[in-house]
């Protein structure tokens, strides 16, 4: 296998990606400290298959787009068709076909029509759609100026106004049919469950119910209560196990939502359950449809008619996900084509100095704790390679080949990493580096050695990192090391940007020059 090659390592990544794809899939695992086992009904529930949720702020910004250049183009046509002797003044025409689309989304917003639930009722959007379109081209003003642009006449005017309003029909069919399709396989819903059980569980549950416009699918229960004071089933919702049982069962399964239906005075109770919590990548809210204290308006969000106060939201969520997906896929190509020489350099380098594969595999922990296959470049001897990192590679370590000091100390053997970035998706070019599944501090797992260490899988791991520009890479022989790694990257979390992926992305190659402690 040419391993250097962009093609053959594309057609490897993916038939590796297939054949370990249902394993990977079932490999996701509770930690030693997410608790015991879940209940035969959670984890048949949390077996059962789940599709990818959509975004419902990116559709409707992706259908204002398309309505724009849509109104844009319908335009261009009625001009080019209908006022075929107007003056070629392209920059006017551009703009006022630009003012009219952006007039025409403004005035359709207005009217409440670019949310999921309306675009699930197509009758609902023909009335309203025929007004604002209408209002955006005939409003005075505009169509003054648009008359003097037709010079002669304003004959295509009118047939802008019935090629853009057919083109608007289309488009808002084709909407409206996949918004259904999504909806009933669905990637269009908030999967939730509630913590907390009893009145006031049974309350929120009604409450939530009672709106037959919100996108929540309700999936169970979780109470730390015995069943005395919060029984097994809650308003036709079966309770699922405690809080530890919650983190495990959304490792196995999609979970959007979790709800606290706890009273906001239980303040202790409530901060030790978010302790345990903050490793998901989930919402979090606390209800506030029962609390007796009461609030400004512009204080709470809202699941529904159900008033929420916010606690927890998901890292890197709607179009941050968008603009990182464009960033690791346009950049990480990019830099794959340009490191296409030293990853070929590399190859050769590691297959005239030992024997053995150029590359290898290595199981890590990514987002949300899942199991993934990073590649690496091969830097030890082939009969003692150790892909589960057992032992850590200290200084001088007799496992390490002569290109494999080098290749580790520049951290070249990293660069095969671009493939899981371009080809599998499992990893962004920058966010916390993922770890062995067994690697440790001072004799000491990860996750034991630092509190809330699983907090740092709420976002997909990198090849670099926030941890790694700050001098926090190579060896991690003492609890301290680990510790630094982990607040740095819980840092990172919290302050994401595209600015902030770009710096450290520059800043990388300055890092690696001044490592001490990478062997």
């Amino acid at each position: 296998m040419n391993a250097h090659s962009g093609g053959s390592a594309g057609t490897m990544v993916k038939a590796d990606r297939r054949r370990s794809a249902r394993q990977e899939s079932n490999d996701r695992r509770t930690t030693p400290r997410e608790g015991k086992a879940l209940s035969d009904l959670a984890r048949r529930l949390s077996s059962e298959p789940v599709a990818s949720r959509l975004s419902a702020s990116v559709i409707s910004g992706v259908v204002r787009t398309v309505e724009i250049v849509a109104i844009m183009l319908s335009g261009a046509v009625a001009l080019a068709v209908f006022a075929p002797d107007q003056p070629q003044w392209a920059w006017l025409d551009m703009l006022v076909l630009a003012a009219v689309g952006v007039l025409s989304v403004i005035t359709m917003e207005s009217a409440h029509l670019y949310s999921v639930p309306v675009f699930r009722r197509a009758r609902s959007q023909a009335i309203r759609i025929l007004v604002a379109w209408t209002f955006s081209v005939f409003v005075p003003w505009l169509g003054l100026a648009l008359f003097a642009l037709a010079g002669s006449g304003g004959g295509w005017l009118l047939a802008w106004w019935v090629i853009g309003l057919a083109m608007l029909a289309v488009d808002r069919i084709i909407v409206h049919l996949l918004v259904r399709r999504w909806t009933r396989d669905g990637r269009l819903t908030r999967r939730t469950v509630i913590v907390g059980g009893g009145k006031p569980g049974e309350d929120l549950i009604n409450a939530i119910r009672a709106d037959r416009t919100t996108d929540v699918e309700m999936c169970g229960v979780f109470d730390d209560r015995d069943d005395t004071r919060s029984p097994n089933m809650v308003a036709g919702l079966p309770k699922l196990g405690t809080v530890d049982d919650l983190v495990a069962f959304a490792r196995r399964t999609r979970i959007d939502l979790v709800i606290f239906t706890i009273p906001i005075t239980a303040e202790g109770r409530i901060l030790e359950m978010l302790k345990k919590l903050s490793v998901l990548p989930v919402d979090i809210r606390l209800s506030a449809h029962t609390n007796k204290l009461q609030f400004r308006p512009r204080s709470y969000s809202y699941v529904g008619n159900v008033p929420v106060i916010d606690v927890f939201d998901k890292p890197i969520a709607d179009w941050d996900v968008v603009m990182k997906w464009i960033f690791d896929r346009g950049v990480g190509s990019l830099m794959l084509l340009a490191l296409s020489p030293v990853m070929l350099a590399t190859a050769i380098a590691i297959k005239l100095d030992s024997k053995g594969p150029v590359l290898f595999r290595q199981k890590r922990y990514g987002f949300n704790n899942e199991l993934i296959g990073v590649f690496k470049f091969r830097s030890m001897y082939a009969d003692k390679t150790d892909a589960s990192a057992q032992k850590l590679v200290t200084k001088g370590d007799p496992r390490v080949t002569r290109v494999g000091r080098f290749i580790r100390k520049t951290s070249i053997d990293e660069l095969p990493q671009l493939f899981n970035v371009v080809f599998t998706g499992d990893l962004s070019l920058v966010g916390p580096r993922p770890h062995a599944v067994h690697a440790k501090a001072a004799e000491r797992r990860y996750d034991e050695a630092v509190d809330g260490y699983f907090s740092r899988h709420r976002v997909k791991p990198g090849i670099t990192g926030w941890a790694q520009i700050n001098g926090w890479r190579g060896e991690t022989d003492t609890n301290e090391k680990i510790q630094q790694r982990v607040e740095h990257d819980l840092y990172y979390i919290e302050n994401w940007s595209i600015p902030l992926d770009l710096y450290i992305l520059l800043k990388t190659p300055v890092s690696l020059l001044k490592s001490e402690n990478a062997y």
